[in-house]
């Protein structure tokens, strides 16, 4: 059972790399070359380039969450207030990947696909860019106490048991993550526009997360 926990653990960590450095690949350098680059330099890389990209990026997401529902079930029966909100935020983040980045995605590079081709860009590619923007800009932010939650969970845990947490806590904090998700569903980018702009966001909201966490 050991060397099955550990090897849950290692592709938990393995598959998380994958996603996670992929997301900051897309959302710090893609994107921002996008910015920059000519159109017919942007068009082959949304043909060429971004297709292999994200088939890696959203497997990597599907096994992360995979590994991550393993390891939750081996340790269902003392899950810190850390882990569940880590893993709630993970999951969110593996939702928004294949529900609407991919998706949205898929209508970007058939449109490229059909203007390479002779033909005319899809109509709905002009909508389908910025949803998938928006969710990859949520999931960044995300990640950033994603990653803190995960991490204090064994080693800096703000409340040893979720029993500890306490109900005001416990609201406030699934209540700013909801609000979030929703705003990647159907809301806008706002500070999160720029690189600088969703790193501050991600540390801003790991501290305020942690201080309800903590303090609440």
């Amino acid at each position: 059972m050991e060397q099955l926990d550990y090897l849950a653990r290692w592709g938990h960590f393995l598959f998380g790399i994958v996603w996670i450095g992929l997301l900051y690949y897309f959302n710090f350098v893609q994107t921002e070359y996008f910015k920059e680059a000519e159109a017919d330099h942007r068009a082959g890389a949304i043909q060429k380039l971004v297709p292999r990209a994200l088939w890696w990026f959203r497997w990597g997401a599907a096994f992360t969450f995979l590994t991550g529902l393993i390891l939750l079930h081996q340790i269902s029966a003392a899950l810190s207030f850390d882990i569940v909100v880590g893993a709630t935020l993970g999951t969110l983040m593996a939702f928004n990947v294949w529900f609407i980045i991919w998706p949205n995605q898929k209508i970007v590079i058939a449109s490229a696909e059909a203007v390479a081709a002779g033909g005319e860009a899809l109509a709905e590619a002009a909508a389908a860019a910025p949803k998938a923007a928006l969710a990859s800009r949520t999931n960044t932010l995300f990640s950033i106490p994603m990653l803190f939650f995960m991490g204090s969970s064994a080693h800096a845990r703000t409340v040893p048991l979720l029993e500890g947490a306490t109900t005001v806590s416990l609201i406030a904090v699934f209540a700013i993550i909801l609000l979030l998700e929703i705003n990647a569903i159907r809301g806008s980018q706002g500070p999160m526009t720029s690189v600088k702009g969703v790193i501050h966001c991600g540390l801003g909201l790991t501290l305020v997360l942690w201080g309800l966490m903590k303090f609440l």
